[in-house]
């Protein structure tokens, strides 16, 4: 059985709500959650609250194949009776202002999902029928079976909202959450603080599941998962496996690398990769491993922890010195850099990267190799995503006797600079840009080799 919460905006509490939600029925059943978009963190939430890695699902990352190949694989490996799909901002958003791609809609209508909508009723009633109205109106093919009513003032408000939408929009509203301070969750520049960095935030997950179980018929919400109907016909496989020589890949996470796609990671271990974790912030040292992924993450909240732990980054710069493969994505390509802020880190590339005030890169990317590379052969495009608020300065004075050579031209986005990125050197690859397998599914086959070939 399976469902989409989606929103009728951004910031109308989608992620508090659906967590709680899988919190709540996790007391009952197995529940494997899944998040609408190219997002780290709110999967932490996900995985906190069921015990079940969340998993992503991007309709510009994926096939429809694809689509479906993720979800039930997820379903399988976890055992789940339950799948719930956080969507991401507003049901319709996504690449373009008539197109699914991108979209939540997308992923419902791709599954054959029934969609929850969860609106902000605050000082609405008969309008929140209007909105739920036109919600359902637009695409006919995504089918809107429950409402949930956020920012609720009372009882009175409540009811009289419900009798509105039931009336006139013949669409059950399955609950209302009331206004409540205690609903509300820290966040920073990238979105909300990843579950990893606060163990009071379990807590939160708690009482976020005790507020819905109270507030949302569960049995309502159950029922119209039953009528999900049959998960469409056609899947798509998410990864090459070409790689057939054992190998161990080191892979940074901890509190300041966290950013990885589960999948990325079953696929190197698909591709025979034994995945050794370690961590850039407490370990001396790089385990014995043939190469190292670094995710992205918060490398600037961590710059000076990092910058004192002088031994790991000397022995990162020893990996690539003796030329086994790198490779980084955005926060890792800010740690390989000569520094962050003015912090030294491992001067991997001797450019120094800082934090900026507003947003360098929000986009989906489409980039191309332009160089063999370790995880691209040239003429290879693939698909990703770039967040930051860094930037990697490439002008700064005696710098620009430096020559940077770069793996890949961006088509759609912008990169570290002149819409080139994948800075190069050895056999070390950092990019802003992250990469989902589905949509570059010789990544891991074609970097497994890459260590294996150091072997």
């Amino acid at each position: 059985m399976r469902v989409v919460l989606a929103g009728t905006g951004s910031a109308v509490g989608k992620t508090t709500i659906s967590t709680g939600i899988m919190k709540a029925l996790s007391n009952n059943y197995k529940v494997q959650p899944f998040k609408v978009g190219p997002d780290y963190i709110d999967p932490t939430y996900h995985t906190m609250a069921t015990g079940n890695r969340s998993r992503n699902l991007d309709s510009f990352f994926m096939s429809k194949g694809q689509i479906r190949e993720t979800f039930q694989r997820a379903m399988n490996i976890s055992k789940s009776q339950l799948g719930i799909i956080e969507g991401v901002r507003g049901l319709y958003e996504g690449m373009s202002a008539v197109e699914d791609v991108g979209s939540t809609a997308a992923m419902a209508k791709a599954l054959n999902a029934p969609v929850v909508l969860i609106l902000n009723s605050r000082s609405l009633v008969r309008s929140a029928a209007a909105i739920v109205l036109g919600f359902k109106n637009l695409d006919p093919a995504v089918r809107i079976e429950g409402v949930i009513l956020n920012q609720v003032k009372n009882r009175n408000h409540y009811l009289k909202t419900k009798e509105a939408v039931e009336t006139l929009v013949k669409t059950p509203v399955i609950g209302g959450i009331p206004r409540d301070d205690a609903l509300k969750v820290e966040d920073r520049h990238l979105g909300l603080v990843p579950a990893v960095e606060r163990e009071s935030i379990l807590r939160s997950i708690e009482n976020w599941g005790q507020v819905m179980e109270e507030n949302i018929d569960l049995d309502a919400l159950l029922s119209i998962m039953k009528g999900d109907g049959k998960l469409p016909e056609g899947r798509e496989k998410l990864w090459k496996v070409e790689n057939h020589k054992k190998v161990k890949i080191g892979v940074a996470m901890d509190e300041v690398f966290t950013f990885y796609y589960q999948e990325n990671l079953e696929a190197m271990e698909a591709n025979n990769a034994e995945l050794v974790y370690f961590s850039p912030l407490h370990d001396e040292e790089v385990p014995d491993v043939d190469a190292l992924y670094i995710g992205g993450g918060y490398p600037e909240i961590f710059e000076k922890e990092l910058e004192s732990n002088q031994s790991m980054r000397s022995s990162v710069k020893m990996v690539h010195d003796e030329e086994r493969p790198i490779y980084a994505e955005c926060g890792g390509l800010m740690y390989l850099t000569k520094s962050i802020n003015g912090r030294d880190m491992c001067n991997v590339f001797g450019y120094n990267s800082l934090m900026t005030k507003k947003p360098q890169a929000l986009s989906y990317v489409i980039a191309e190799a332009v160089k063999d590379n370790i995880v691209l052969k040239s003429g290879e495009t693939f698909r990703g995503h770039e967040f930051h608020y860094s930037k990697v300065d490439m002008d700064a004075g005696k710098l620009k006797d430096l020559k940077p050579e770069f793996a890949f031209k961006i088509l759609r986005g912008k990169g570290i600079t002149d819409s080139k990125d994948g800075l190069m050197s050895k056999n070390t690859v950092a990019s802003y840009v992250h990469a989902h397998v589905a949509a570059c599914p010789g990544f891991a086959s074609n970097f497994t080799s890459s260590a294996a070939d150091m072997g």
